[in-house]
């Protein structure tokens, strides 16, 4: 303990101030682009903020013996902006597919010692993929000039588009579809080879829009396969032509269930509407079975229209089950559905209609209202893909209908996640080929708030802040900030998902708080729903509709890839000097004994008798005083110390008063709060959130003075684990080591491939 020396009547504090580095508290508006009359310097939209529309009328043709698409389209365009067009650009991603596509020319590659024979083909590229254009014509029929640069098509105008004005288009293609199994895709095709069935989820099996506007023109930026899709929002009738005996599920709404459903089927669909507890299958498992068997040759077309989305999907086959049932969402019902082949139960047939359910419900009550009529979970193995009201999701347990926990967690996580992409991006509708965290990061994080209100236990990957501690604390040469173009990405995952997801937690619970957060993350929702933001919207907006400075935060986690490291270096225990004689001279017997001897002293006092000890006329006044004894004088001067000190002065000398001086580093760069936790010797905790501006002066060390009338016995730094801190081993005070657990491994001789439920099914002799 070192002791406080008091003036007679103020206590002064000295403090030192390093070099000061105020670059981490750096304001980001120079690095955010200059607001404008389109986007607003609060985040909002501005008064003259515009976009484009393309509407589309389509015709498409599944054909299910050559796994091709056939398809013309109508394109309708609103040029909204204030610039004339000279020219449109189209998105053709299919054409990544293509044999000489720049996908494939700058795809690395290795050797292995052991190779698969599907590996052997990714090295040759025989797939004939890519859109087969037949035809681009205007209104009138005439040929319009088109040119083809790899995914991207620029078709000449006759004449510029003016603003205001509007162009159709007519286009006409088709395409091999992919086997998604085996070279794997968005979108594509699955083989059943025990009943000779197809499976198809099909997407961007159309020439698309590109989005314009004055960020940055045309966003025809390549697709190489990572970075998704820019699109405009517009309306949309197709025309889905397909085996009599196909099950079609798309974007929309069905416009003539009553011309493609049996009678059957159509009332369990009127009785699914209004079912808000339970889903109303209304193609049972044994109906999709036997209709496996069935081969039609008739052909049906199925109807649906779409308002206002960016893009369409669809799928189809003759092995669906399919459930549905109603959600109240604003006051409105929506129907939440599921299709699934029988490799899907029973965990498809349990889960994913409630999933899709609870996922519509949690995300509107954080973002804004489902303005949809529909969304739908459509089971496909190996995938997880997202477009407007429908989406593609993994998770197919053993074929004797038993499933470990992972899968079944990560069927319900995946459902949660792509159902959720209807916010982000279908209805918030960032640009993915650019800024791919802006979709897969916020949508990660909402999904982190939904998994955790499905079930608290919910082992959710993405979110907790200690579970992106070994991404960041990882070999520099493999990361890149947040703010990294989607193709340039090398950890997609990490980067684009984890990290982003993280931050937002972080925000949410350490940072801002969850009233404040939840505000602002809703009202960036509210402005940019149906609309195109960017990064500094998002980042303007967080910080407009809470009042907290967050460029340091927006710096830190998204600008660079530095990590959070804090530490306690040293905590020092204070108290004040009474100046009482009583008091101080019996802590300094108390203190003089407490103290090791010497060896030198220790050792001599046995071993011989000095001078002192056997001649008592050696002895004098120092030598006999009693050093710790109090004298009248002693006591008259405290008294008059006293008397000159106020009331409140002297409640500071109580001698039960502890001044502890927490000494703190940050070996990281990244700034982040403090959160401490102090323990004392009654048992008592008391925590202390301090705000990320303590570091503002000096990034690498400060001191926290705190004072209480209980003896500080431990501290930890951080111990909720939510800041990422890539070091625990200096968190503590006094230090604390953490052992690390070892498993002594022997190999199982049987059911090593065993999976509880079947272990379980076997202890109680179940066949």
């Amino acid at each position: 303990m070192t002791r406080l020396l008091l003036s007679s009547f103020f206590l002064t504090l000295a403090f030192t101030t390093t070099a000061q580095d105020f670059s981490k508290f750096r304001q980001l508006q120079q690095d955010l682009p200059t607001p404008n009359v389109y986007r607003t310097a609060s985040g909002a939209p501005g008064h003259e903020y515009y976009q484009q529309k393309a509407d589309y009328v389509m015709d498409i043709e599944l054909d299910d013996e050559q796994q091709r698409i056939y398809g013309s389209s109508t394109i309708t365009y609103t040029n909204n902006s204030p610039d004339a067009l000279n020219y449109l650009w189209l998105q053709m991603d299919q054409n990544m597919r293509a044999k000489n596509s720049d996908t494939q020319k700058t795809a690395t590659q290795k050797m292995d010692d052991k190779m698969s024979p599907n590996d052997l083909k990714r090295l040759e590229w025989d797939f004939d993929g890519g859109f087969k254009v037949e035809y681009v014509k205007d209104a009138a029929g005439n040929s319009l000039k088109a040119t083809v640069v790899n995914t991207m098509m620029r078709v000449d105008l006759p004449t510029a588009l003016k603003p205001g004005g509007k162009v159709s288009v007519k286009v006409k293609w088709w395409y091999n579809i992919n086997d998604r199994m085996k070279i794997g895709g968005r979108s594509g095709y699955e083989y059943f080879p025990e009943d000779k069935n197809y499976l198809y989820t099909i997407a961007q099996f159309f020439p698309r829009m590109c989005v314009y506007n004055e960020v940055q023109g045309w966003q025809h930026k390549q697709f190489l396969g990572k970075g998704e899709f820019a699109l405009p929002f517009g309306n949309y009738t197709v025309n889905l032509t397909v085996p009599a005996d196909h099950v079609v599920a798309a974007t929309g709404e069905c416009q003539n269930l009553s011309q493609v459903l049996n009678s059957t089927q159509l009332s369990r669909y009127n009785e699914a509407k209004n079912a808000t507890a339970k889903p109303v299958i209304i193609i049972k498992q044994d109906e999709a079975s036997r209709n496996e068997s069935s081969r039609s040759t008739a052909k049906k077309t199925w109807v649906y229209k779409a308002q206002n989305v960016r893009d369409f999907g669809f799928a189809s086959s003759r092995k669906f089950i399919w459930d549905a049932m109603a959600v109240n969402i604003g006051g409105k019902k929506v129907m939440a559905i599921s299709y699934y082949p029988k490799e899907g139960n029973p965990l498809w047939e349990q889960y994913s209609t409630r999933a899709v359910k609870h996922t519509l419900e949690v995300y509107s009550k954080y973002t804004i209202d489902y303005p949809y009529p529909v969304a739908i979970s459509v089971h496909a193995d190996q995938i997880g893909m997202e477009y407007p009201m429908i989406c593609f999701n993994f998770g197919r347990p053993e074929k004797d209908g038993t499933y470990t926990e992972r899968i079944k967690y990560g069927m319900i996580g995946v459902i949660i996640h792509e159902v959720g992409h209807n916010f982000f991006p279908m209805i918030i509708n960032s640009d993915e080929r650019q800024w791919t965290w802006m979709d897969e990061g916020l949508n990660s994080f909402v999904e982190f708030l939904a998994e955790k209100e499905w079930d608290k236990d919910f082992p959710s990957r993405r979110g907790p802040a200690p579970n992106i501690v070994d991404y960041m604390k990882g070999d520099p040469k493999g990361l890149e900030p947040i703010m990294t173009n989607s193709e340039s990405i090398i950890q997609f995952g990490n980067n684009a998902y984890g990290k982003p997801a993280t931050a937002l937690n972080i925000l949410r619970e350490t940072v801002m708080g969850r009233e404040l957060f939840d505000f602002a993350f809703k009202e960036y929702a509210r402005r940019w729903a149906f609309k195109h933001p960017t990064p500094a919207d998002f980042f303007r907006t967080m910080e407009d509709a809470s009042g907290v400075d967050l460029d340091w935060f927006w710096r830190g986690w998204f600008y660079t890839t530095d990590f959070v490291d804090q530490g306690i270096d040293d905590v020092k225990w204070f108290r004040a000097d009474t100046k009482n004689p009583d008091t101080e001279n019996a802590l300094k017997k108390q203190e003089d004994a407490s103290k090791p001897a010497y060896i030198t002293d220790q050792r001599n006092k046995d071993a011989f008798k000095s001078v002192v000890e056997r001649d008592s006329s050696m002895r004098d006044f120092y030598t006999e005083q009693d050093r710790y004894g109090v004298s009248i004088l002693d006591k008259e001067e405290y008294q008059y110390y006293i008397n000159n000190l106020a009331e409140n002065e002297r409640k500071l000398l109580d001698p039960k008063r502890n001044y502890y001086q927490i000494d703190l580093s940050s070996p990281g760069e990244l700034v982040m709060p403090v959160i401490l936790q102090l323990e004392f010797a009654d048992g008592t905790k008391e925590e202390h959130r301090i705000p990320a501006e303590i570091w503002r002066m000096n990034d690498k060390s400060v001191s926290k003075v705190f004072v209480s009338d209980k003896e500080l016995v431990r501290v930890i730094l951080h111990p909720h684990l939510e800041t990422a801190d890539v070091d625990r081993a200096n968190n503590h005070w006094p230090p604390e080591q953490q052992p690390t657990r070892f498993e002594l491994f022997k190999d199982r001789q049987r059911g090593a491939e065993e999976n509880p439920m079947q272990r379980d099914r076997r202890a109680r002799g179940v066949k």
